[in-house]
């Protein structure tokens, strides 16, 4: 059994922190919160895309603005610590509303890894190589598209940056700070 210091448990959730921070900036569309999970000197090889870090996210934020909602959900995370480097590898599972070649909308899953270099500068864990593998795809059809209103009574829906839940919690938080 490992012999966890409290440091190296604050490492480790520093890095957790970080790969939720990606999920939802990349669900939400949150430009800043992408930019916080990548170096800026970062790479990252997503499979259709190869390049930097920068160069992925501002493909991805014109690309997902055409696309539905989207889920990221992290599992199995195994972080390795060798002093301010980890590998890490973490499991995830993406559903992603899309239009298909015939302009009917689909759901794609797509399941793989992230497998990541992180690196800790000034106190701060970020990724600095990724590579995502992918180890399951399935696409079906959707009767229609993901709308608020197709979620009947199971309201709010989620939405994307500035106008989801998470950021009128923030806010509000802020007022409460700021009036204190």
């Amino acid at each position: 059994m490992t012999q966890y210091t409290l440091q190296t448990l604050l490492d480790r959730e520093a890095i957790r922190d970080c790969l939720f921070l990606y999920c939802r900036g990349i669900d939400r569309l949150e430009e800043k919160a992408l930019r916080a999970a990548y170096w800026p000197d970062a790479t990252d090889n997503h499979g259709a895309y190869k390049g930097t870090a920068s160069g992925f996210i501002d493909m991805a934020l014109v690309k997902l603005q055409q696309a539905g909602r989207m889920v990221h959900q992290i599992s199995n995370i195994l972080i390795e610590l060798h002093g301010d480097v980890a590998a890490v590898e973490s499991y995830f599972t993406a559903y992603q509303e899309e239009i298909d070649a015939k302009g009917q909308p689909q759901e794609t899953m797509l399941c793989g890894r992230y497998v990541d270099r992180f690196e800790k500068r000034h106190g701060e864990w970020r990724v600095a190589a990724r590579t995502v593998v992918y180890d399951w795809q399935r696409k079906t059809q959707l009767p229609g598209p993901l709308t608020s209103e197709s979620f009947e009574l199971r309201q709010p829906t989620g939405g994307r940056f500035p106008r989801d839940a998470v950021y009128e919690l923030f806010a509000s938080l802020q007022i409460k700070k700021e009036s204190a």
